[in-house]
């Protein structure tokens, strides 16, 4: 039975922001999430550990990206959200040298 065309995105932009934020956008999300935890905690077991919960967020992402209205929205918050653990990241770094 195939989906009803009502429920599918009409524009091919939206579909194209929805795809590229679910892939690289949500890519992007976890790696810096877990930068910026590698930033404060132990560097080496968080990177080992991320191996696992890096493919789990980012199928997590991937799937918020999809069931959102508007794919330029979701490219937004990603980017802010990038952006913030950016900061997180760069401040562990300053405040807690890796040595």
């Amino acid at each position: 039975m195939p989906a009803n065309k009502k429920y599918l995105t009409q524009s091919p932009w939206q579909r194209f922001a929805k795809i590229t934020a679910a892939i690289i956008g949500g890519l992007v999300v976890a790696v810096m999430f877990h930068l910026a935890l590698a930033s404060w905690f132990d560097h080496v077991n968080i990177i080992i550990t991320s191996t696992f919960t890096a493919f789990i967020l980012w199928a997590i992402l991937m799937v918020v990206a999809f069931l959102a209205k508007n794919g330029w929205k979701i490219w937004g918050l990603y980017l802010l959200v990038s952006a913030t653990l950016g900061l997180v990241y760069y401040f562990g770094i300053q405040i807690l040298p890796i040595v």
